[in-house]
Parts: C-alpha cells; structure tokens; sequence
C-alpha cells in the first residue's frame, strides 16, 4: 500500500480533520475515499441498480417521437 505526504495550510488541515471526524473515519481513510471517489471511472453500483427502477419512466422510443426540429438561431 502507498504512502503519500500532502502539505496542508492550518485552515485546510482543520477542516480536513472535522470531515474525517464527521464521517467518523481516520484522516487517511478520508482522503482514500475522496479519491477513490474523484478518479471513479465508472457509476458507482448503487447507481446501476436504479436502472429500470421507474416503471413510468418513458422508453427512449417516446422520447424520441416528441423531438421537434429546433428554431433557428440569432446569429452573433
């Protein structure tokens, strides 16, 4: 596992620990996650398992049926 050293103002670095208070984790788990989450390259599950949720939700189908061409545009 990695080590990295970060040079923080005392301001940040107050505020960096009370996240990582608030969330109730250490400084180090903390920055993991905010960069874990920052560098993410795909939807995070409990994301995906929305997919299909909304029943009402229209297909793409009808969505497309009431695309109408657009108005034309001032020019600059």
């Amino acid at each position: 596992m990695g080590q990295v050293t970060i040079y923080l103002d005392d301001e940040n670095e107050r505020r960096l620990k009370r996240a990582a208070a608030d969330a109730g984790v250490p400084v180090s788990r903390w920055l993991a996650n905010l960069v874990e989450e920052k560098t993410r390259q795909e939807w995070p599950e409990s994301v995906r398992e929305m997919a299909g949720q909304w029943q009402d939700f229209p297909s793409i189908e009808e969505l497309r049926e009431s695309i109408v061409e657009d108005s034309e545009r001032e020019p600059l």
